[in-house]
């Protein structure tokens, strides 16, 4: 049972997708917007076992400069045994940007900080629902 990588969206089933998301846990996406979200990004990247869908992760980038990273997750079951770091690093490599900046999950940090990425001091963020954002521990209150 070896897990695959696949850097498009074909034959991703979006409610699939959304359950991992739920189950990661990073909160509750639409199946359609986490669709129209994965199919407009510059890089997508999938986790196969075989012909289920085990994580999922999307990024932006310039394509020169900047890149950011979004929604890397994986269903519990497959945390904690390399996917993560191989996911990451081959989304970073097609990146292949100077600059990446990515969103964490708060209790996350230690994970990405491995692989070389670090707080930043001045990133500011607007959200839709700033007082949920804040209890949810991605902005101060």
């Amino acid at each position: 049972m070896s897990i695959q990588l696949r850097f498009d969206a074909t034959g991703v089933d979006w409610d699939e997708a959304a359950a991992i998301f739920e189950k990661a846990p990073l909160g509750t996406r639409h199946p359609k917007t986490l669709e129209q979200a994965f199919t407009r990004s510059s890089l997508v990247c999938f986790a196969w076992d075989g012909e289920i869908l085990v994580a999922i992760g999307h990024a932006l980038s310039d394509g020169i400069l900047h890149s950011v990273i979004y929604d890397l997750c994986m269903l519990p079951e497959y945390q904690r045994q390399g996917l993560g770091s191989r996911m990451l690093e081959a989304i970073l490599t097609r990146l292949n940007t100077p600059n990446c900046v990515l969103w964490s999950v708060p209790g996350k940090e230690n994970f990405y900080a491995r692989h070389d990425f670090r707080p930043m001091l001045t990133a500011m963020a607007r959200f839709e629902n700033p007082a949920k954002s804040a209890v949810q521990g991605y902005i101060k209150p």
